[in-house]
């Protein structure tokens, strides 16, 4: 990226530079940390180094760094890493970046799981591996089983569990085909966008079938509820996160499909983003 600018000469006015050319001062942070060689928690750093010399590689970098940024990129892409539930996941274009929403989804599978000895446990769709590591870590007891469709995305999530450390078994497979029984959660943040939505531009750098399911979004949904049932235990729960506008419609899936104690969870903006439902083998 040529800014037409004398470069900066010092950390502080790197920081600037970059977010005068448009980056969100966040951002600008998370990659200027990046190209100094510092971990993206280290923003304290950037306040006690201010003065600090910038090298001119450094701006390099980094000037490469928001071109891309600016391009849509998502920072965790060009981080090469992402933070949930207090686990350092590494990702790539091959996977969705974690949102923090879906640590809902983790926070309410783990209050299912609250008195159960060694559950068993299974996400679909499973990506980067975030859900099922951060259950795995939450609950080291746990058999944690993980799918994914795509190839692409287990090397990723079998990478991340390698460097933690944890057991989750990974599989090939659509959704439940294959599918072991007596799960006490089935957790899964599938695809939820509808085709067409004017959202997916802003996404397009990260892969379209783990984002888009059928003309309303719910495709992959009702594939899920309408299978789930013969894979749960008796009182095992089904969890499901959504679009923001969707727990009526995924609520009433649950429902219909014989799940009880059906309700939904809020995300951190207060909006209603997981849904899910009990299975009582004896009505």
């Amino acid at each position: 990226m040529d800014t037409g600018n004398p470069l900066p000469s010092t950390v502080a006015q790197a920081l600037a530079a970059a977010v005068a050319l448009g980056a969100d001062r966040l951002d600008a942070q998370l990659l200027l940390l990046h190209a100094l060689g510092r971990a993206p928690h280290d923003r304290a750093w950037l306040l006690a180094h201010d003065t600090d010399a910038m090298p001119e590689a450094a701006w390099s970098a980094l000037a490469a760094q928001l071109s891309r940024r600016l391009a849509g990129e998502p920072v965790a892409y060009l981080l090469g890493e992402k933070e949930f539930h207090g686990l350092d996941l590494h990702v790539d274009a091959r996977v969705l970046v974690p949102r923090p929403d879906t640590e809902t989804l983790v926070e309410w599978a783990l209050l299912c799981l609250e008195g159960q000895p060694a559950p068993r446990v299974l996400d679909l769709g499973t990506g980067s591996g975030a859900i099922a590591l951060a259950l795995q870590n939450a609950r080291l007891d746990a058999q944690v089983d993980a799918v994914d469709a795509s190839a692409d995305a287990l090397a990723v999530a079998e990478a991340n569990a390698r460097r933690l450390g944890l057991p989750v078994r990974f599989a090939q497979a659509n959704w439940l085909d294959g599918a072991a029984s007596g799960y006490m959660v089935i957790a899964s943040n599938p695809p939820y966008i509808a085709a067409g939505d004017p959202h997916l531009p802003a996404l397009r750098h990260e892969p379209v079938s783990a984002l888009v399911a059928g003309a309303d979004g719910l495709d992959d949904i009702r594939q899920i509820v309408r299978h789930a049932p013969a894979h749960l235990a008796a009182g095992g729960w089904l969890l499901l996160e959504h679009g923001h506008d969707q727990a009526a419609a995924v609520r009433q899936l649950l429902a219909d499909r014989g799940f009880a104690e059906v309700q939904s969870r809020d995300d951190l903006a207060g909006i209603p983003r997981c849904s899910g439902g009990i299975w009582r083998a004896v009505k």
